[in-house]
This record gives C-alpha cells, sequence and structure tokens, in this order.
C-alpha cells in the first residue's frame, strides 16, 4: 500500500471521526437543551409560567429574538394562553385576531393537522423561521411559533426533530399543571364543602341543643302535669284540649298513715328520701297498669285508671294497689331510722263521672290538671280515708267487677262523711 493510498484512509477516518463528533454535539446539544428547558418548565405548576420558561428558554437555545407561544380552547373558541418575546403590540394583536378568525371559522382541527395556513405569506407579522401546532387535551391545542435564527441559517431537520422532543415535554408539564389546577379546585371545593358541612353541623348542634333543652322542659313539666294532659296536647295540632266528657273510671285514692308523725320524727332530707322512694314504687305500679296520677299531696297520690272498659279500669285499679302493697312491705327494711314501717292505705270506686282537663289560671302562672269530678270521686276519697292499717278497701261497684278476679272479704255498710246513703266496703 503507497502512500497515497495511507492517505485517503487517513482522510476518510478523520471524515467520519469529524462526523462522530458532529452527531456527538449535536446529541449533546439536544440533551444539554432538552434539560435546561425541562428543568424550567417542571419547576412550576402554573400553565402561564411554563409557557413563558419554555418559549425563553427555547429561544435563547437556537439564538431567536422573537417568537410566540398560545393554547387555544376549540370548544369556546378562545385563546386560552398567550405569551410573547420580542413582538409589537400590534403584532401581537394583529396575531391573536388571525387565530380568533379561524378559530370563529370552526375550522382549527384541520388547520392544526397540516399547518397549511402558518405556511401563508403575511398569516405571521414577523418573518417566521419554525412553527408547530401541537394538541395538549382533547379540544386544547397549542402553537409555537419561532422567528428567524439570529446566525441566518435554517432550521434544520435536526433542530425540527428536537423542538418536537421538547413541545412534547411542554405537553407533559402543561397536563402536570393543569392536573394540579384540578387538585386545587377540587381542595377549594372541598374546603368550601368543609365550611358549608361544619355550619351544618353547627347548625344541627344548635337544633339538636333545642331538642335537648325542649325535653328537659317536656321532663319538668311532666312533673306538673298529668301525663293524659301531655299526651292530649301533643295529639292537638293547634293546643286546644278537647272539652270534659263523661265516662266510666276507676278512682284510687292513696294515703301515708301517720305521715305527719314520720315529719316530727325524721329531719327534712330523710323524709324527702323516705317518700321520693316509696313514691317511686308507687309511680312503677301505677304505670305498670295504664293509671294516670291527677293529684299529689304530700302523703297521697289521686289515681284515674280510664280503661274504656269497665272490668278493664276496674281490675288496673286493684292490681295498682296490691302491687303497690306488695312492694311498700318489700322496701320497708331499707330505712332503719323508721320507728315502724310505713303503711299504705288506699281506697277505689268505679262508675260514670265526668272526666277531663282543667287549666287553673293564678298570679303565679297557669297549671294544667286532668281529673274526674262527681259522685264517684268523692265516695272514692271517703273510702281511701276510711282505710287503715294499710287495707286496700273498695267500693261494691269495683267489688261486683273484680270478684271473679280476687279474694275479697265484705266488711258492711258504711255511712262516709258528706255522702247522704250508707256504702258498702270490701277488702282485698
Amino acid at each position: 500500500m503507497g502512500n497515497t493510498d495511507e492517505i485517503e484512509q487517513l482522510k476518510a477516518a478523520l471524515k467520519k471521526a469529524e462526523h462522530i463528533q458532529t452527531e456527538l454535539d449535536r446529541r449533546v446539544f439536544h440533551l444539554k437543551t432538552l434539560y435546561d428547558v425541562s428543568k424550567d418548565i417542571y419547576s412550576s405548576v402554573d400553565s402561564e409560567a411554563i409557557l413563558r420558561n419554555f418559549l425563553l428558554m427555547t429561544m435563547g437555545n437556537f439564538g431567536v429574538m422573537e417568537g410566540f407561544l398560545m393554547l387555544m380552547a376549540v370548544p369556546s373558541e378562545q385563546i386560552s394562553h398567550f405569551v410573547s418575546v420580542g413582538l409589537q403590540e400590534a403584532d401581537v394583536a394583529s396575531l391573536k385576531n388571525r387565530i380568533g378568525d379561524l378559530l370563529m371559522q370552526g375550522n382549527m382541527r384541520s388547520w392544526i393537522g397540516d399547518g397549511t395556513a402558518m405556511k401563508h405569506d403575511g398569516f405571521f407579522p414577523f418573518s417566521l423561521g419554525f412553527s408547530l401546532a401541537f394538541a395538549v387535551e382533547p379540544g386544547s391545542y397549542g402553537i409555537l411559533g419561532l422567528g428567524s435564527k439570529l446566525v441566518i441559517a435554517p432550521f434544520t431537520e435536526n433542530d425540527k426533530e428536537l423542538l418536537d422532543t421538547l413541545v412534547n415535554n411542554l405537553v407533559i408539564a402543561l397536563k402536570n399543571a393543569r392536573f394540579v389546577e384540578r387538585i386545587k379546585r377540587l381542595n377549594a371545593d372541598l374546603e368550601t364543602k368543609n365550611v358549608q358541612l361544619e355550619k351544618t353541623l353547627n347548625d344541627l348542634k344548635v337544633a339538636l341543643r333545642k331538642v335537648e333543652i325542649l325535653e328537659d322542659v317536656k321532663a319538668n313539666l311532666s312533673k306538673f302535669v298529668p301525663s293524659t294532659v301531655t299526651r292530649l296536647i301533643e295529639k292537638s295540632p293547634n293546643g286546644a284540649i278537647p272539652a270534659s266528657k263523661e265516662q266510666d273510671v276507676s278512682v284510687l285514692f292513696l294515703d301515708i298513715e301517720g305521715y305527719t308523725q314520720i315529719c316530727e320524727r325524721l329531719e327534712g332530707a330523710e323524709v324527702n328520701k323516705v317518700i321520693e322512694r316509696y313514691f317511686s314504687v308507687f309511680m312503677d305500679a301505677i304505670c305498670a297498669n295504664n293509671g294516670d296520677v291527677t293529684e299529689t299531696a304530700g302523703d297521697g297520690l289521686m289515681v284515674l285508671f280510664l280503661n274504656n272498659d269497665k272490668l278493664g279500669n276496674a281490675l288496673e285499679a286493684v292490681r295498682t294497689a296490691l302491687k303497690i302493697r306488695e312492694e311498700a312491705a318489700r322496701i320497708k327494711n331499707e330505712f332503719r331510722g323508721l320507728p315502724e314501717p310505713l303503711t299504705i292505705n288506699m281506697g277505689i270506686n268505679s262508675g260514670r263521672a265526668l272526666v277531663g282537663a282543667a287549666k287553673f289560671e293564678s298570679y303565679t302562672g297557669s297549671r294544667w290538671t286532668y281529673t274526674a269530678r262527681g259522685r264517684v270521686t268523692n265516695v272514692a276519697a271517703r273510702i281511701g280515708a276510711l282505710a287503715s292499717n294499710g287495707r286496700v278497701l273498695l267500693s261494691k261497684v269495683t267489688a261486683d267487677r273484680v270478684k271473679e278476679h280476687f279474694c275479697l272479704t265484705a266488711l258492711g255498710r258504711f255511712n262516709l262523711k258528706n255522702v247522704t246513703e250508707d256504702v258498702e266496703i270490701f277488702e282485698a
């Protein structure tokens, strides 16, 4: 091999090395540009900042003095974002108007597809070196326009390949920004809903507190208003109470024997404790048999049994009396301070009476009562006063109703105070 051949081989190798070096330099430039641009656009989640950073970095890397970048929403026929560098205000306005006209014509998709319109002379208000239309999301498109290079050289295929890669990264950055914007909007909506929910919860707490107060009021009122009156008020839409009416009823009067002596022997607190315990037993028995306490005194009760069935109300009254007597005997050992167990005397009468609610007004306020008026009540009260030593006494009317259900003892006829005729009495 002669020197000439060696020289030719060396030239070919050098040319190949130069080509490799050029390609290597190109790739290094591409990578550096891609890194610089990506670093800038991915450092923000604001679409406007991403577009401006992208345009500045791209123009700087390609040595361009003029350029713009815009995003368009086709369905709304509006330009959503527009950034430019090196363009006069008049040029920007002209370019926006031309893009707006295309949007109004409704052929933006096809225009973006082949880029034909961008190649028309006079469409851009500056000497266009490169342009690229791209899609961000369905219905959202963008246009990148760059002016001529300062080195007065055209954009090569390598440049276009790099710019296409950069725009792909731009699209990803914009999608990320939009995703973050959606999250922010969702968070804002969530915060608004949380505020509304908190307000609703506060309103609910206020409403529940009102209900609690009303329930407390109702509970306190129930101590002073018979349960029958409470039910009538609840059923009446306008608060009106039905008028009194005559009906069959059984009336029970209960009295604690020797109450005055008990009060004298025990201190007030101890008396209250004893009476509350016994009255709790009374109330349990009364409620269990559908009775309704209508009158209370320090040592006694008046109870109505309003079952529409004559036998029913009489049975309920007698069962209540016997249960009270049984429970009073059971709890007698709870109070060691008592000189002897309390003696509970009871009297029961049955028959027709005028039954209903009545409201009494006084300077201290209003008070509802529900009671039975007439001879039946008067006789029941007198029978209760006649009872002693823990007896349960019944009138003949009541006894006749329940004699098949209880063992009764006839005590004879008695003259009762303020009752004209003698009354036959039975003991249960």
